[in-house]
């Protein structure tokens, strides 16, 4: 099938618009590979050092520098369900690569939090720049520059694009991602949604509530709704970093750790020592990042990815932006239905013919790049199965021809949508993303007076108060990550849609997140600039006319260009939300983070290497610093 006219246009303005810093990337990552790992090259206390716990034999293979060194970089901890069955994973890990005459070290840990649990909290204000913690945290455990390859076991929110963004700083290793799987499914979707609107209306307990809440999430592994942790799945997938269909196994079975012990022994056969050197940062290309776009579009993924992908680009020297996501969006068809956008969640979703059905359909219509590669050192078309245990290892099979579903997963040919429901907004209000996909055609379009909002605090004790049983626009400011880190705004959900479902128009337009939970209520999110930034938020008043429409794609305050341009901004106090919790450890993160379309970053693009560094470099081994893919694909 030809490549969609829409995605190879969007490619190329892609790969235009990031030349000049694709091809600094690329050279810093070549600069490295010729350096190549320095266990070889350490001092004698520096490796006694590296290795001075290592049972005999690994520390003998690590001494005779011809066996890979894996690096083990984990999210473990035993709080989170989804991170939990990683505790397991390390053991499994060393006793698969010591099978194929390598090693692995246990090299870092990362943090993890749960938005689930800091959800309201002021711990959530650390979530978003959590991400960029964990790149740090990432780069610290492979600083010794003792490895050859990386396996990155990460699950949630900010965990795996934190992880990514950290291993495409060390583009020249090649890199492996290990997920956990998602719990066994618990109470449905549906009924948990009924309890909590229940509740935000007082007829259920806060006893009922926690019931609801504890049946559906019971165990180990993901939370089974597609919010940001299984959309990180997705796209693993998508982008050709996971082994084929590893998503959605649950843990402590058979397969996962069949999986796991797969993906070991692949990270050790892609080293630089070995025929089929395969880095990272090779791996992901431009065609890649498109690919990740079209899977979250096509699946109806996390809103939080309008962030996350922009800033996994740029850690690879690649530069997208809202439009990307907008163009693509129109042209790319919804084949999945699971909650919030459907009443299945994601072990339904596998059960319907999983990753591998959706990337094949995917494919089969123009809408994905085959020519990519992936770890498995193939086009993508390698990843359209299913794996199945075949003893103690995995065999995989072509994934199922049709869907067992087709209220969960369908083809392109006959799609819940014709597009993605993800869309761009923007007027005199700035910039911002609906994801519309829940959201009925009805209520895609609200005009309606504004009531401005300095906090969630704010909302619900106007809901509360019975303050707002009417017609109006929520514009919720100061909730950008300059302000105060970009929290998540889940809270206000419940009481959005109930009061939506009393008959009421009603939308929310914020410079914070809703991510994977964005719901049935219109919400124009991540409007940036934010006000201190300069933005206009700032600028709307109580009662001011608001128009949020889906349809032209537009977000404007109706309000008399003289009067609004003669209006100062509103001011805040944030000083109570810099304070506690860690907050103040974080005050550099929010005095230097980008804009939330630059994928609210505390890291630039990467700059060129000096010219003399570059020729040192190369000369030390005859070679050149290449300015693209294709040169490595061509010495390959």
């Amino acid at each position: 099938m030809a490549l969609h006219p829409v995605v190879e246009t969007v490619t190329a303005r892609i790969i235009a618009r990031s030349r000049a810093s694709r091809g600094a990337y690329l050279a810093h990552l070549e600069a490295a590979r010729i350096k190549g790992v320095q266990r070889g090259a350490l001092s004698c206390t520096n490796l006694a050092h590296g290795f001075a716990a290592f049972p005999a034999n690994d520390k003998l293979a690590l001494r005779e520098y011809k066996k890979p060194s894996v690096a083990i970089v984990s999210s473990y901890n035993d709080m989170l369900s989804a991170h939990q069955p990683f505790e397991r994973f390390p053991a499994i890990i060393k006793e698969a690569v010591r099978k194929v005459g390598a090693v692995a070290q246990f090299a870092g840990g990362t943090p993890a939090m749960c938005d689930g649990v800091t959800q309201g909290q002021p711990g959530m204000e650390l979530s978003l720049f959590s991400r960029d913690a964990i790149a740090m945290a990432t780069a610290v455990a492979l600083s010794h520059n003792m490895f050859d390859a990386a396996l990155y076991l990460g699950v949630c929110d900010k965990i795996v694009p934190g992880l990514l963004i950290g291993a495409l700083h060390f583009g020249h290793l090649p890199a492996v991602f290990v997920p956990a799987g998602p719990m066994t499914s618990g109470l449905s979707n549906q009924e948990k949604a009924k309890v909590r609107q229940l509740y935000a209306q007082g007829k259920a307990s806060r006893e009922e509530l926690l019931e609801g809440e504890s049946k559906s999430y019971h165990g180990a592994g993901t939370c089974t709704f597609y919010g940001t942790a299984n959309s990180n799945q997705m796209l693993m997938e998508v982008m050709g970093l996971h082994l084929p269909g590893a998503a959605f196994i649950t843990p402590n079975t058979p397969l996962r750790d069949a999986l796991t012990a797969a993906a070991a022994q692949r990270a050790a056969a892609i080293t630089a020592q070995s025929d089929n050197y395969l880095p990272v940062g090779h791996v992901v290309d431009e065609k890649c990042i498109v690919n990740a776009v079209v899977g979250l579009l096509a699946t109806g993924g996390s809103t939080n990815h309008t962030l996350h992908l922009v800033a996994i680009a740029k850690a690879a020297g690649i530069v997208i932006d809202w439009n990307d996501f907008n163009e693509l969006s129109a042209v790319v068809p919804m084949l999945t239905r699971i909650y919030p956008n459907g009443d299945a969640d994601v072990n339904h979703f596998h059960a319907a013919g999983g990753t591998g059905f959706l990337i094949r359909e995917l494919l089969d219509a123009g809408l994905l790049h085959d020519d990519v590669t992936t770890i498995l050192g193939k086009g993508l078309r390698a990843h359209c199965a299913e794996p199945f245990l075949d003893g103690e290892g995995v065999l995989w099979k072509d994934a199922p021809l049709a869907s067992a579903d087709e209220n969960v997963l369908r083809t392109a040919a006959a799609p819940f949508a014709p597009d993605g429901g993800m869309v761009l907004v923007a007027g005199n209000l700035g910039r911002a993303v609906m994801k519309v996909s829940a959201v009925k055609p009805q209520h895609r379009t609200v005009e309606a007076p504004a009531i401005v909002f300095n906090s969630q605090e704010d909302f619900m004790a106007a809901y509360k108060a019975g303050k707002l049983e009417r017609d109006f626009v929520a514009v919720l400011r100061f909730q950008g990550p300059r302000a105060n880190g970009m929290p998540e705004l889940h809270a206000l959900t419940p009481a959005l849609a109930n009061l939506q479902d009393a008959g009421r128009k009603v939308a929310l337009v914020t410079d914070g997140r809703m991510s994977g939970a964005s719901g049935k209520v219109p919400a124009a999110i991540h409007v940036s600039p934010e006000i201190l930034a300069g933005g206009p938020l700032g600028l709307v008043r109580d009662g001011d006319i608001i128009r949020v429409d889906a349809f032209t794609g537009t977000l404007a305050a109706l309000v008399p260009a003289e009067v609004w341009q003669a209006r100062s901004q509103a001011q805040a106090d944030m000083s109570p939300n810099h304070v506690g919790m860690g907050r103040e450890l974080f005050a550099m993160f929010r005095s230097t983070v980008s804009a939330a379309e630059e994928g609210a970053t505390t890291f630039g693009l990467p700059s060129p290497i000096p010219t003399t560094v570059a020729l040192h470099d190369a000369a030390a081994v005859g070679d050149s610093v290449p300015g693209s893919d294709e040169d490595f694909l061509i010495k390959k």
